[in-house]
């Protein structure tokens, strides 16, 4: 993985300049696997991350807004209880592996002082976060419970003495020298970069494949020269956090990957990194977990839709024989004489054609002439009175789809805040049933909270990304003189700009936001409509962010998520 050793030992120089010395201010636990503290620091606040999820472990600084939860985990309460308005005296990395030890100095409730520490593993499925007495050097409490039937090494649980996980007895790779590398590997053997991992501390796949491409051809000579001059690189701190796209595929690292042909976008810090490349992508997974019965329930209705169609459209075809129903009725009435009981068919002429012509009216033999005729004209009958219904239903079954995929959009796009507001309309709509907290109470509705950007210019671009928010921007904040935005005849955002005359940068700006809450995220040249809101009109009896407008005019664009970023309050 990116975050590895070497990566973890360059985070720790950063977290060090920033945060030594801070006092930890507030606690919170906004998602299951993840703690944010508030440091105050070199005269700021400042947010640390700190991550156990299984697959975005990481300790960071960040500047992103997290939402917490009404009721705090039992964790962030003791966390709380232990370290909150403590002093972090220091924090290192152990034996160059992903594991940081934050070390914390406070007095306890009773007023003698306190030393704590904060362990963070960062182990991929196995990640935790653990909260040690350190003078008795037992664990409060982790915000995973590991038993010994789960590790025979170990037990992560309150009252256990913390243990650190077996040492792999690996080569400190900042101690080596070219000798050390030689005595390492076996050239003979292939797989060099593989070796590489296999022998020294902390060095990942991704380090391990830059040595041998920047040794060249892979020898002897070569990879011991370019392991360290790359291991020095990062000792010294000579390190410019990048982000790189290849292959439709992003990863980070310390520095530029020569062997990944791509894209290379620079950062000042790794923090800064670590936010702009877990942008949306922590995120999405939460709303997975939060909403995925949701999404489930939503892609089902929209398919089940889908089928009604189909099958109303070949209702339809039979009942638009309903003519054809009535002549074979008349044609046969007329010719009761030559029809007799048990025939399958009759061929009769056929009066309704000016050539004189002929037509073949099947008959059930079961039945007599005069029944089967009678049995043609209810057909008509049924089928004239059907065609009128089935066509109502197929429209509205076109709109449940329309109003599904437009919230099968939303919840891809979705924050963990969202996705209770995706639930409460469903609710509201009949479509599934209210949930209720464990104390037995209703969860209640409160406003929507939108999105809010700021253009390059300062004019502030609100985002609505649900029919909730969508409802409550359009119809009730924005004035009726600010600018509408959405996508053309595509799912998306209700956007509004709030200025009555905005530039054309900032027209161009929001579109590129409208575009990116859309369903064509991943297009190009997509068609914004904009307008006045005065010209948004919500139809009565209409779906939840259903609109109509008029007045518009057209731009294109394409959606780009460095400009979101940028915009983003």
């Amino acid at each position: 993985m990116s975050f590895d050793g070497l990566f973890t030992k360059a985070m720790v120089d950063e977290l060090v300049l920033s945060l030594k010395g801070g006092r930890i201010n507030k606690v919170h636990q906004p998602y299951k696997n993840e703690v944010i503290l508030t440091i105050r620091a070199n005269g700021v606040n400042q947010k640390l991350l700190l991550s156990a999820h299984p697959s975005y472990a990481r300790v960071q600084l960040t500047n992103e807004a997290y939402d917490n939860p009404s009721e705090p985990p039992m964790f962030c309460m003791l966390l709380r209880k232990h370290i909150e308005g403590y002093i972090l005296e220091d924090l290192y990395q152990i034996n160059n592996d992903r594991m940081i030890i934050f070390e914390i100095k406070g007095r306890n409730e009773i007023g003698d002082i306190s030393y704590k520490q904060l362990i963070i593993e960062i182990m991929g499925r196995h990640s935790n976060i653990v909260l040690v007495d350190k003078t008795r050097n037992v664990i409060l409490d982790s915000i995973k419970h590991i038993s010994f039937a789960v590790n025979s090494h170990r037990a992560i649980l309150p009252g256990q003495p913390y243990i650190f996980p077996p040492e792999q007895n690996k080569v400190n790779p900042f101690e080596a020298v070219e000798e050390d590398v030689l005595r390492s590997v076996d050239f003979i053997g292939g797989k060099v970069d593989r070796q590489l991992v296999e022998h020294f501390a902390g060095i990942s796949p991704i380090f391990a494949k830059e040595v041998i491409f920047q040794s060249g051809l892979a020898n002897r000579t070569t990879v011991p020269g370019a392991f360290i001059r790359l291991i020095n690189k990062i000792g010294s701190g000579d390190i410019s956090p990048s982000i790189i796209s290849a292959n439709g595929k992003e990863s980070f690292y310390l520095f530029p990957l020569e062997h990944m042909k791509g894209e290379m976008k620079p950062f000042k810090t790794l923090s800064e990194m670590l936010d702009r490349y877990y942008f949306g992508k922590a995120e999405r997974d939460r709303v997975k977990q939060q909403g995925n019965d949701i999404e489930r329930f939503i892609s089902n209705e929209k398919e089940k839709n889908e089928k009604k169609i189909v099958k109303l459209e070949n209702t339809l075809k039979e009942a638009e024989r309903a003519e054809q129903f009535q002549r074979y009725g008349e044609l046969l009435t007329a010719n009761l004489y030559a029809a007799k009981k048990g025939m399958k068919e009759i061929e009769v002429l056929n009066y309704y054609d000016d050539l004189g012509g002929t037509m073949v009216i099947p008959l059930d033999p079961r039945k007599s002439p005069s029944e089967n005729a009678q049995k043609y004209f209810s057909k008509y009958q049924k089928a004239k009175n059907a065609i009128a219904v089935v066509v109502e239903q197929i429209e509205k079954a076109r709109e449940e789809v329309a109003y599904f995929d437009n919230l099968m959009q939303q919840v891809q796009a979705a924050s963990p805040k969202d996705i209770q507001e995706i639930r409460e309309e469903l609710v509201e709509g009949g479509y599934i049933r209210e949930r209720q907290k464990r104390n037995g109470k209703k969860i209640q509705n409160v406003k929507p909270v939108l999105d809010h950007f700021i253009a390059s210019d300062g004019t502030d671009i609100i985002v609505g990304k649900n029919n909730k928010q969508n409802d409550y921007l359009t119809n009730k904040l924005a004035a009726r003189d600010e600018i509408w935005l959405h996508t053309k005849d595509i799912p998306g955002s209700h956007v509004v700009i709030r200025s009555k005359e905005p530039s054309d940068e900032t027209i161009i700006e929001a579109a590129v936001l409208a575009a990116y809450y859309s369903k064509a995220r991943n297009s190009s040249s997509v068609p914004v409509d904009f307008t006045k809101v005065r010209h948004v009109k919500k139809p009565s009896g209409a779906k939840p962010g259903f609109v109509i407008y008029d007045n518009q005019q057209t731009v294109f664009v394409t959606p780009d998520e460095e400009l979101v970023l940028k915009l983003k309050k």
